[in-house]
């Protein structure tokens, strides 16, 4: 964190996501953005070898245990903000209320709309009446988000 003038610290920020599919969710956005899904199998080991958690609680993924129904990606470079994704019992039904935007600029939003489409998403709609071009995509289970 930095210091602002008055000696105030800004405040970091993680994003929060509800799932169906915690790790398949990290797992997109972690290649979408460039950025790391986290692996927690030693936490998850060391929680499971004190009984602070039982086998219900965490599931195999990746060749480790990791918790059921949580995971989350990071930047490596520790700039962007976390994402965390929670898993609900119920999936997406209506249009998210907060979303991520893409700014990649003129010359790359094109290109990378089609790669994120290779990834699982899709593009929902193209406007380009605010002055930027933009694709309105859907990730892996619907949540809306902005390629520009």
């Amino acid at each position: 964190m930095f210091k602002k003038e008055g000696g105030r610290m800004a405040t970091s920020v993680q994003v929060t996501f509800d799932c169906v599919d915690p790790h398949r969710m990290a797992r997109f956005w972690a290649d979408a953005l460039g950025y790391e899904k986290e692996d927690h199998t030693a936490f998850v080991r060391q929680l499971l070898d004190s009984g602070a958690i039982t086998n219900d609680d965490a599931i195999e993924v990746d060749g480790g245990p990791q918790f059921a129904d949580v995971s989350a990606c990071r930047d490596p470079d520790g700039i962007g903000p976390r994402l965390f994704f929670q898993k609900v019992p119920e999936a997406k039904e209506v249009k998210n209320r907060v979303h991520l935007d893409l700014h990649l600029g003129k010359e790359r939003y094109e290109d990378e709309a089609t790669r994120l489409e290779g990834l699982g998403a899709r593009k929902l709609w193209f406007s380009d009446d605010r002055g930027s071009a933009c694709w309105t995509m859907s990730d892996i289970e619907g949540n809306e988000f902005c390629v520009h």
